[in-house]
């Protein structure tokens, strides 16, 4: 699996190569990665690992977990770029839910075309534009994952073009297979998306949106779905900086015609005092009064995490609390509860 796998990406290199049209010369092969593991404790001590209320990645219980080993292997030449990410463990299997077996280890693989500096074309899997959180833990502050992560979407197969307009503002716009599925038998809905982006030296905005329709308009089962998200990051100082992440989702069930949706809240307060330690409090408010999740439950999570960068290592010791509307958290008695408090010390290292 694994040589068929750096097979593939030595072919997507070989076809760059030999299809630029750029007689500069290629730039070094670039490879990256890391590997992260963990230790989870639910202090409601409950009888099922899964007590997290629906969040991605960490559902254990008082044992150590793998997360994912992880490797990036990029490539340019001219104009033209190919990128392929690959991942193993839990993480990358929870993170490719939608796919078949053998496409779990592709967590992206697309090619690149940049006919001028403010046009670049982009075909194949990749990472979604939706949300301020990413699905590597080296690029996160946290290393448990918000609501608004863990309900997507993670990923987008597809194409989309991406224009700069100068002044640090952009524009995106795809078109993508249903979200997170890579390689459907059939899709005759197509996923609409789009960003606006501002980035300028101390404050980045990035409004996006995701949504498709039902390809058989007529047909009383088809759904449209839509999503809008906006992203900010502010750098207040060299050593402080403010994001904030807010997202809304409906979906319009024509068999009927009622509309459920879900939408959730968070600032991430960031603190690095020095280059070797940093803090990142995370507050999030996630509202599912329509039920579009099946918990119709109000949900607000805080949660504190250290960074202790020692070389390439970065240890995180983590707390976060959950406090629920309604009673949707285990107990180890077999009872339930609004409140449930983690604890985790996760370690990632990366190359």
């Amino acid at each position: 699996m694994l040589k068929k796998t750096f097979g593939t990406v030595i072919l997507m290199t070989s076809f760059v190569t030999a299809f630029s049209q750029d007689s500069t010369a290629p730039a070094p092969l670039k490879i990256s990665g890391y590997v992260d593991g963990y230790y989870r404790f639910n202090f409601s001590d409950p009888k099922e690992s899964f007590n997290t209320g629906g969040t991605s990645f960490t559902n254990s219980q008082n044992s150590f977990q793998l997360g994912m080993a992880s490797i990036k292997a990029e490539h340019s030449f001219g104009k033209v770029g190919v990128v392929a990410d690959l991942g193993f463990g839990p993480r990358a299997k929870e993170f490719s839910y939608a796919d078949q077996d053998y496409l779990v280890p592709v967590k992206q693989a697309f090619v690149t075309y940049a006919p001028s500096e403010s046009v670049k074309f982009t075909l194949g899997k990749w990472a979604t534009h939706i949300g301020y959180e990413l699905v590597d833990p080296a690029l996160n502050k946290n290393y448990s994952m918000s609501y608004m992560f863990s309900y997507g979407p993670f990923t987008h197969t597809g194409i989309k073009a991406d224009f700069t307009l100068g002044g640090g503002n952009g524009i995106m716009v795809g078109i993508a297979n249903p979200t997170d599925v890579t390689a459907p038998s059939s899709a005759p809905t197509k996923t609409l998306l789009g960003q606006f982006s501002h980035v300028g030296d101390k404050f980045a905005a990035y409004l996006n949106y995701q949504g498709y329709f039902g390809a058989k308009a007529s047909m009383p089962t088809a759904s449209n779905m839509n999503q809008f998200a906006l992203t900010m990051i502010g750098t207040l100082s060299d050593k402080f900086s403010i994001g904030y992440d807010g997202t809304i989702q409906s979906v319009k069930n024509e068999e009927d015609d009622e509309t459920q949706s879900w939408w959730g809240s968070a600032l991430y307060f960031n603190f690095m005092p020095t280059e070797k330690f940093g803090l990142c409090l995370r507050t999030e408010y996630f509202g599912d009064e329509k039920y579009a999740l099946k918990t119709g439950a109000d949900i607000f999570q805080a949660t504190l995490s250290a960074n202790f960068k020692v070389g390439n290592l970065t240890i995180i010791p983590e707390f976060r609390v959950d406090n629920a509307s309604m009673e949707i958290f285990e107990k180890g008695d077999g009872g339930s509860t609004k409140t449930t408090a983690t604890g985790i010390l996760a370690a990632v290292y990366t190359f």
